[in-house]
């Protein structure tokens, strides 16, 4: 399993949450449903561990500020930098 997969769940490459009550662009809970298939290895201790990870169907039902608590000023905003993408244009693609 990508740990990285965990952190981008709702999230288009290039874009990040930013609350605009406080400015805050690192603490968010996001709250999601989704469908997920993974597949289980159990060694013969009885310890699980997941191997693979696909998952299906992610909705984000809300996101709420850690700093302020605000849910309806939060925002997807591109990020800085290089690999950043116009989220505005669902056409546009990071430059190279």
């Amino acid at each position: 399993m990508d740990p990285s997969a965990a952190s981008i769940v709702g999230l288009a490459p290039g874009t990040r949450y930013r609350c605009s009550a406080c400015g805050n662009l690192t603490r968010f809970d996001v709250e999601t449903a989704e469908r997920v298939r993974r597949f289980w290895h159990v060694d013969l201790a009885g310890m699980g561990s997941v191997d693979e990870e696909d998952r299906h169907d992610v909705s984000v039902l809300s996101v709420t500020c850690r700093w302020c608590g605000a849910s309806d000023t939060v925002e997807t905003v591109a990020t800085p930098g290089p690999a950043a993408v116009d989220v505005s244009d669902p056409g546009a693609v990071p430059p190279p």
